[in-house]
Protein backbone atom coordinates (compact mmCIF):
# COMPACT_ATOMS: atom_id res chain seq x y z
CA UNK A 1 0.00 0.00 0.00
CA UNK A 2 3.00 2.28 0.35
CA UNK A 3 2.87 3.10 -3.36
CA UNK A 4 -0.69 4.40 -3.28
CA UNK A 5 -0.91 7.80 -5.00
CA UNK A 6 -3.48 10.47 -4.16
CA UNK A 7 -4.82 13.05 -6.59
CA UNK A 8 -6.98 16.00 -5.50
CA UNK A 9 -9.27 17.51 -8.14
CA UNK A 10 -10.08 21.07 -7.06
CA UNK A 11 -12.78 22.63 -9.20
CA UNK A 12 -16.23 24.09 -9.64
CA UNK A 13 -19.51 22.82 -11.16
CA UNK A 14 -17.61 21.27 -14.07
CA UNK A 15 -15.90 19.04 -11.51
CA UNK A 16 -19.02 18.56 -9.36
CA UNK A 17 -20.83 17.36 -12.48
CA UNK A 18 -23.56 19.93 -13.13
CA UNK A 19 -25.94 18.62 -15.81
CA UNK A 20 -27.69 21.47 -17.65
CA UNK A 21 -30.27 19.10 -19.13
CA UNK A 22 -31.44 17.96 -15.67
CA UNK A 23 -30.89 20.41 -14.32
CA UNK A 24 -29.07 18.49 -11.64
CA UNK A 25 -25.98 16.36 -11.24
CA UNK A 26 -24.46 13.90 -13.68
CA UNK A 27 -24.36 10.29 -12.42
CA UNK A 28 -21.14 9.36 -10.63
CA UNK A 29 -19.77 7.35 -13.54
CA UNK A 30 -20.10 10.28 -15.98
CA UNK A 31 -18.08 12.82 -13.97
CA UNK A 32 -14.53 13.40 -15.24
CA UNK A 33 -13.06 12.63 -11.83
CA UNK A 34 -14.73 9.21 -11.85
CA UNK A 35 -13.55 8.47 -15.39
CA UNK A 36 -10.02 9.46 -14.35
CA UNK A 37 -10.28 7.19 -11.30
CA UNK A 38 -11.47 4.25 -13.38
CA UNK A 39 -8.67 4.77 -15.90
CA UNK A 40 -5.91 5.05 -13.31
CA UNK A 41 -7.05 2.04 -11.33
CA UNK A 42 -6.75 0.88 -7.74
CA UNK A 43 -3.23 2.19 -7.06
CA UNK A 44 -4.48 5.80 -7.25
CA UNK A 45 -7.10 7.58 -5.14
CA UNK A 46 -8.85 10.40 -6.99
CA UNK A 47 -10.59 12.90 -4.69
CA UNK A 48 -13.34 14.99 -6.28
CA UNK A 49 -13.52 18.46 -4.71
CA UNK A 50 -16.00 20.22 -6.96
CA UNK A 51 -18.07 23.12 -5.63
CA UNK A 52 -20.71 24.83 -7.76
CA UNK A 53 -19.75 28.46 -8.29
CA UNK A 54 -16.20 28.16 -6.96
CA UNK A 55 -13.84 30.91 -8.14
CA UNK A 56 -10.05 30.99 -8.23
CA UNK A 57 -9.75 33.62 -5.52
CA UNK A 58 -12.77 35.92 -5.44
CA UNK A 59 -15.70 36.23 -3.06
CA UNK A 60 -19.25 35.65 -4.29
CA UNK A 61 -21.26 37.84 -1.94
CA UNK A 62 -24.57 36.30 -3.02
CA UNK A 63 -23.56 32.70 -2.39
CA UNK A 64 -24.95 30.31 0.23
CA UNK A 65 -21.42 29.11 1.04
CA UNK A 66 -17.79 30.19 0.66
CA UNK A 67 -16.95 29.86 -3.03
CA UNK A 68 -13.53 31.53 -2.87
CA UNK A 69 -10.90 28.97 -3.90
CA UNK A 70 -8.13 30.85 -2.10
CA UNK A 71 -9.96 30.60 1.22
CA UNK A 72 -11.19 27.02 0.56
CA UNK A 73 -7.95 25.44 -0.58
CA UNK A 74 -5.77 25.40 2.57
CA UNK A 75 -8.50 23.54 4.50
CA UNK A 76 -8.96 21.08 1.65
CA UNK A 77 -5.20 20.47 1.40
CA UNK A 78 -5.06 19.77 5.12
CA UNK A 79 -8.11 17.50 4.97
CA UNK A 80 -6.66 15.22 2.29
CA UNK A 81 -2.89 15.29 2.89
CA UNK A 82 -0.59 13.66 1.94
CA UNK A 83 -1.20 14.47 -1.71
CA UNK A 84 0.89 13.58 -4.77
CA UNK A 85 -0.91 15.79 -7.30
CA UNK A 86 -3.46 18.59 -7.26
CA UNK A 87 -5.46 19.21 -10.44
CA UNK A 88 -7.00 22.69 -10.52
CA UNK A 89 -9.76 23.36 -13.05
CA UNK A 90 -11.18 26.79 -12.24
CA UNK A 91 -11.80 30.12 -13.96
CA UNK A 92 -15.26 29.75 -15.47
CA UNK A 93 -17.01 31.51 -12.58
CA UNK A 94 -14.37 34.27 -12.58
CA UNK A 95 -15.85 35.26 -15.97
CA UNK A 96 -19.01 36.58 -14.28
CA UNK A 97 -18.82 40.41 -14.25
CA UNK A 98 -20.06 40.43 -10.64
CA UNK A 99 -17.10 38.20 -9.68
CA UNK A 100 -14.16 39.48 -11.76
CA UNK A 101 -15.09 39.34 -15.42
CA UNK A 102 -11.65 38.89 -16.96
CA UNK A 103 -9.33 36.06 -17.95
CA UNK A 104 -6.39 37.95 -16.46
CA UNK A 105 -8.11 38.00 -13.07
CA UNK A 106 -8.54 34.23 -13.30
CA UNK A 107 -4.87 33.83 -14.22
CA UNK A 108 -3.87 35.84 -11.15
CA UNK A 109 -6.16 33.72 -8.99
CA UNK A 110 -4.68 30.53 -10.43
CA UNK A 111 -1.16 31.78 -9.66
CA UNK A 112 -2.22 32.43 -6.06
CA UNK A 113 -3.64 28.90 -5.75
CA UNK A 114 -0.40 27.32 -6.98
CA UNK A 115 1.50 29.38 -4.40
CA UNK A 116 -0.82 28.17 -1.64
CA UNK A 117 -0.21 24.54 -2.60
CA UNK A 118 3.56 24.96 -2.68
CA UNK A 119 3.87 26.91 0.57
CA UNK A 120 1.19 25.25 2.67
CA UNK A 121 2.28 24.12 6.14
CA UNK A 122 1.74 20.38 5.66
CA UNK A 123 1.99 18.23 8.79
CA UNK A 124 4.44 15.35 9.37
CA UNK A 125 6.98 16.71 6.85
CA UNK A 126 4.74 15.73 3.95
CA UNK A 127 5.97 17.14 0.64
CA UNK A 128 3.98 19.63 -1.41
CA UNK A 129 2.22 17.88 -4.30
CA UNK A 130 2.77 18.56 -7.98
CA UNK A 131 0.21 20.80 -9.68
CA UNK A 132 -1.68 20.33 -12.94
CA UNK A 133 -3.48 23.43 -14.21
CA UNK A 134 -6.50 22.73 -16.42
CA UNK A 135 -8.19 25.43 -18.49
CA UNK A 136 -11.96 24.86 -18.69
CA UNK A 137 -13.64 24.77 -22.11
CA UNK A 138 -14.59 28.30 -23.19
CA UNK A 139 -18.10 29.59 -22.69
CA UNK A 140 -20.42 29.88 -25.69
CA UNK A 141 -23.47 31.90 -26.64
CA UNK A 142 -26.71 30.55 -25.21
CA UNK A 143 -30.41 31.30 -25.47
CA UNK A 144 -30.72 30.84 -21.70
CA UNK A 145 -31.44 34.40 -20.47
CA UNK A 146 -30.17 33.86 -16.93
CA UNK A 147 -26.81 32.35 -17.84
CA UNK A 148 -26.38 34.75 -20.76
CA UNK A 149 -26.76 37.71 -18.37
CA UNK A 150 -24.75 36.11 -15.55
CA UNK A 151 -21.73 35.59 -17.82
CA UNK A 152 -22.12 38.75 -19.94
CA UNK A 153 -18.90 39.34 -21.91
CA UNK A 154 -17.53 36.02 -20.71
CA UNK A 155 -17.48 34.22 -24.05
CA UNK A 156 -14.63 36.36 -25.39
CA UNK A 157 -12.74 36.46 -22.08
CA UNK A 158 -13.00 32.70 -21.53
CA UNK A 159 -11.33 32.04 -24.88
CA UNK A 160 -8.15 33.59 -23.45
CA UNK A 161 -7.92 31.24 -20.48
CA UNK A 162 -6.09 28.39 -22.22
CA UNK A 163 -3.20 30.52 -23.48
CA UNK A 164 -2.91 32.45 -20.22
CA UNK A 165 -2.94 29.25 -18.13
CA UNK A 166 -0.47 27.52 -20.48
CA UNK A 167 2.02 30.39 -20.09
CA UNK A 168 1.45 30.45 -16.32
CA UNK A 169 2.06 26.70 -16.05
CA UNK A 170 5.30 27.12 -18.00
CA UNK A 171 6.40 29.99 -15.74
CA UNK A 172 5.60 28.10 -12.53
CA UNK A 173 6.71 24.61 -13.59
CA UNK A 174 3.24 23.09 -13.42
CA UNK A 175 1.58 20.62 -15.74
CA UNK A 176 -1.04 21.98 -18.14
CA UNK A 177 -4.06 20.54 -19.95
CA UNK A 178 -6.58 22.37 -22.13
CA UNK A 179 -9.95 20.74 -21.48
CA UNK A 180 -11.27 22.65 -24.48
CA UNK A 181 -9.13 20.38 -26.67
CA UNK A 182 -11.41 17.41 -25.88
CA UNK A 183 -14.67 18.93 -24.63
CA UNK A 184 -17.07 21.78 -25.29
CA UNK A 185 -19.81 23.34 -23.22
CA UNK A 186 -23.45 22.72 -24.00
CA UNK A 187 -25.50 25.44 -25.74
CA UNK A 188 -28.30 24.68 -23.26
CA UNK A 189 -26.72 27.13 -20.78
CA UNK A 190 -23.40 27.98 -22.48
CA UNK A 191 -21.38 27.01 -19.39
CA UNK A 192 -21.67 23.36 -18.39
CA UNK A 193 -20.65 20.01 -19.87
CA UNK A 194 -22.70 17.17 -21.31
CA UNK A 195 -22.02 13.68 -19.97
CA UNK A 196 -20.03 12.95 -23.15
CA UNK A 197 -17.84 16.02 -22.67
CA UNK A 198 -17.18 15.50 -18.97
CA UNK A 199 -16.14 11.90 -19.65
CA UNK A 200 -13.84 13.15 -22.42
CA UNK A 201 -12.05 15.42 -19.93
CA UNK A 202 -11.34 12.42 -17.68
CA UNK A 203 -9.99 10.39 -20.60
CA UNK A 204 -7.89 13.30 -21.82
CA UNK A 205 -6.33 13.87 -18.42
CA UNK A 206 -5.40 10.24 -17.75
CA UNK A 207 -2.14 10.02 -19.77
CA UNK A 208 -0.87 13.35 -18.39
CA UNK A 209 -1.68 12.33 -14.82
CA UNK A 210 0.08 8.98 -15.33
CA UNK A 211 3.25 10.77 -16.41
CA UNK A 212 3.08 13.28 -13.54
CA UNK A 213 2.60 10.48 -11.00
CA UNK A 214 5.35 8.35 -12.54
CA UNK A 215 3.04 5.43 -13.25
Amino acid sequence: MGNMKTVLCFGDSLTWGFDADGPGRHPYEDRWTSVLQAGLGAEVTVIAEGLNGRTTGFDDHLADCDRNGVTNLPTVLHTHMPLDLVIIMLGTNDMKPMIAGTAHAARSGMQRLVGLIRHHEYSFDYDAPDVLIVSPPPLRETADPIFSALFKGGVEESRMLASLYRDLADDLGCGFFDAGSVAEVTPVDGVHLTAESTRAVGRGLEPIVRVMLGL
